[in-house]
């Protein structure tokens, strides 16, 4: 099986002011692209060729840091890329909504929560809103590793990354990872991201 990139769902200068079009023709264009064709060098003419990403994945701590990085590279972008959207932001509303503020009080703690988890990840990684037992819980992973992988501290079903690698925001924050991470709420698709809570419950 080949791994290919995902066209994105708008424009590139969709998300402008908050990500930049530039930030995203090079994020998308060269990073995930160069995700998706290292991670095609390093199953080829393995066992692993067949499988599926999600299947790679999870048995990330098994397989060689190749794929596993690239791996978590190509799944975490894909998921990344439908978490945002052109005019989208505000704040969750229905089961989602009414969730978060069980959880965390209110949607502003919430976000402090997650923002803090997103600054406080040394070097590389992501940040996560995930379902764990049927609860919500905000964590993050170093480098390109997600809560579905074996090796993941915290383990659950992701429903929200945010890219906190520098790749993501320099350009437009140089080294305020805290101001790219207050500006990216504007673009969050909420929609999507209560299908994949109702998906996780």
């Amino acid at each position: 099986m080949s791994f290919t990139l995902p066209a994105l769902t708008y424009a590139l200068d969709a998300l402008e002011p908050f990500i930049d079009a530039k930030t995203m023709e090079i994020h998308h264009g060269k990073h995930h692209q160069a995700y998706v064709d290292n991670l095609n060098k390093a199953i080829a003419g393995t066992p692993n060729e067949g499988k599926t990403l999600g299947e790679l994945v999870a048995v990330a701590g098994t397989i060689s840091p190749a794929v596993r990085n690239n791996g978590g590279g190509h799944w975490n972008h894909t998921f990344f890329w439908e978490s945002l959207a052109p005019h989208a932001g505000g704040t969750p509303t229905g089961a989602l909504g009414d969730a978060i503020t069980t959880t965390f009080g209110s949607f502003d703690a919430f976000k402090e929560k997650f923002a803090a988890a997103g600054a406080t990840r040394f070097g590389s990684g992501w940040a996560w809103l995930i379902v764990k037992d049927d609860k919500l819980e905000v964590s993050s992973t170093p480098n390109q590793d997600n809560p579905l992988m074996d090796v993941a501290e915290v383990k659950g079903m992701p429903i929200l990354g945010v890219d906190v690698w520098e790749h993501a925001y320099y350009l437009k924050y140089q080294n305020r990872r805290p101001e790219y991470l207050g500006a990216i709420w504007n673009v969050i698709n909420w929609t999507k991201v209560g299908e994949r809570f109702a998906a996780a419950k």
